[in-house]
């Protein structure tokens, strides 16, 4: 199929069909298991997560400049949010998922088509279709990109055939585990137009009495959206910060919303971008949000039952923002970089994006 022909099948649903929970059918030889359970999300209704049956877990992938999140429901059905930087692609996010014995993914979600964010796309789809049970569905903005990334992503869809749906607010991604409710906060439902950012899509995933959100690269204008749309809803313990606690995002209307009581930031230690910028860790400090970072904590995971949150990370430091903002790396700032350490080579070039 015309790549471009295909990827304007992807506006399309987006613009005309209402894209609730649409598919786009990729034709091909499929390597999803037929376990009759399915993967097409669902709007909203009024159900509160309820008691859990075990724990939930959220592991933050350091993966450098980039964003990638796996969860482990009870049951051990796994979402998978993101899968980092084209560079890597998505061998480090596999070797991790590998060294968890995640054998399936049973959704996986690329918040927007940027390549820090779907740059393992296509490789976790090919090495989980070639080698292991599959991937079950995957879930999209909806909103294309011209980058070659983003066509092997569409390319690696359309060759194993992988059910493809396009999510809007209010949708449910179909989690069995009773007391687990994943619902999308974002892209707005209808033709939002074409900004990447402004269409990422934003999860909240509630488990007993613990929420957490993850809201891609969505920028300040998409969360006074979000604000005014769910209102309390948006509230939440656990908050993954917006793009990648850049400036833009995590703006105080949007925070004094969302109340958590923990934040995580996913950026290289000595990110291109400043990553995290100076004003997002302050207003942390002020609002006393318990803070962690790819840069300085390597993996990090949460885990909760539903009334208790733990928390661990492949390396101790501190986790006050105010701290935090006193170890992120300055101009000529050599010396300490050596002495902190990195997780992932700094040296890679800039991205050609924000």
């Amino acid at each position: 199929m015309n790549r471009k022909i295909l990827i304007l099948a992807v506006v399309g649903i987006l613009v005309t069909g209402g894209c609730l929970g649409g598919e786009i059918s990729m034709g091909g030889e499929s390597g999803v298991e037929d376990d009759n359970q399915s993967t097409e999300p669902t709007p909203a209704d009024e159900s509160v997560a309820g008691a859990v049956d075990g724990e939930v877990q959220f592991h933050h992938i350091d993966v450098g400049q980039g964003d990638a999140t796996l969860i482990v429901t009870p049951s051990g059905e796994t979402i998978l949010i993101d899968t980092g930087d084209w560079r890597q692609d998505g061998q480090h996010v596999i070797s991790y998922l590998e060294s968890h014995d995640i054998d399936r993914i049973d959704h996986l979600v690329g918040t927007h088509p940027h390549a820090d964010h779907i740059g393992g796309h296509a490789a976790v789809i090919a090495h989980f279709e070639d080698e292991l049970d599959g991937i079950g569905a995957v879930y999209d903005s909806g909103v294309a990109h011209t980058s070659q990334t983003y066509e092997n992503y569409l390319d690696a869809v359309e060759a194993y055939d992988v059910e493809l749906f396009i999510t809007e607010e209010g949708d449910q991604l179909p989690i069995e585990d009773d007391g687990v409710i994943a619902t999308v906060h974002n892209p707005p439902a209808g033709d939002s137009g074409t900004d990447l950012h402004y269409n990422s899509i934003a999860l909240a995933i509630s488990v007993g009495e613990i929420t957490y959100l993850t809201t891609g690269d969505t920028e300040a204008d998409a969360e006074d959206r979000m604000v005014s749309e769910w209102g309390d809803e948006i509230e939440a313990d656990i908050y993954h910060a917006g793009h990648h606690g850049s400036s833009t995002s995590s703006s105080e209307p949007f925070m004094n919303a969302v109340q958590p009581d923990f934040a995580i930031i996913s950026s290289g230690f000595e990110s291109q971008y400043g990553h995290p910028h100076d004003e997002v860790l302050e207003l942390f400090a002020e609002m006393d949000i318990e803070t962690y970072w790819t840069g300085i904590h390597g993996d990090i995971v949460f885990t909760t039952d539903g009334t208790s949150i733990d928390v661990t990370s492949t390396d101790d430091a501190t986790t006050d923002p105010a701290e935090i903002l006193e170890l992120k790396p300055r101009d000529d700032d050599s010396e300490r970089i050596g002495a902190m350490g990195h997780h992932f080579d700094i040296s890679t070039p800039a991205l050609a994006y924000p």
